[in-house]
């Protein structure tokens, strides 16, 4: 009589394909916002981190921070190097100029972070580290903070 064919028609297919593109979906997006948290928390031990060299730094030459014009690269023999933003560089680290007689006791770096819905800075300074909606437009606003 009538031979019955095995398989799936076109129709399941289709609805399996499409049922699998979403969830794929859903997945790609919950991981790139807990890529967003992972880099933030990232730069946020960075800028930490940082803040130990310097004062570690302070500690050893005569009550004087580490000076630079730019973003050192490293501070001395505590921190041989650096670390660069972990993400696409956009949001990124940055460093008031505190080279001259007057800005041996300061220092501050900041770090752009990506997730809050406001521009946030992870800020420290000799006061220490902290979160700032905003941050000062030169070394001795950023370094009061």
């Amino acid at each position: 009589m009538f031979k019955k064919q095995k398989g799936f028609t076109l129709i399941e297919l289709l609805v399996v394909i499409a049922i699998i593109g979403i969830l794929a979906t859903i997945v790609l997006v919950s991981l790139n916002s807990a890529r967003v948290k992972a880099r933030d928390a990232r730069r946020q031990s960075d800028i930490q981190q940082i803040s130990l060299a310097m004062e570690m730094y302070y500690d050893a030459n005569t009550s004087t921070y580490f000076q630079s014009a730019t973003m050192p690269t490293a501070i001395g023999t505590y921190m041989t190097i650096v670390p660069k933003d972990p993400g696409s560089g956009s949001p990124s680290y940055g460093w008031y100029d505190n080279t001259g007689a007057t800005n041996t006791q300061k220092y501050c770096v900041y770090a752009t972070l990506e997730a809050p819905a406001v521009t946030t800075y992870v800020v420290a300074n000799p006061g220490g580290t902290k979160q700032s909606p905003g941050h000062g437009t030169d070394l001795a606003s950023c370094a009061a903070l």
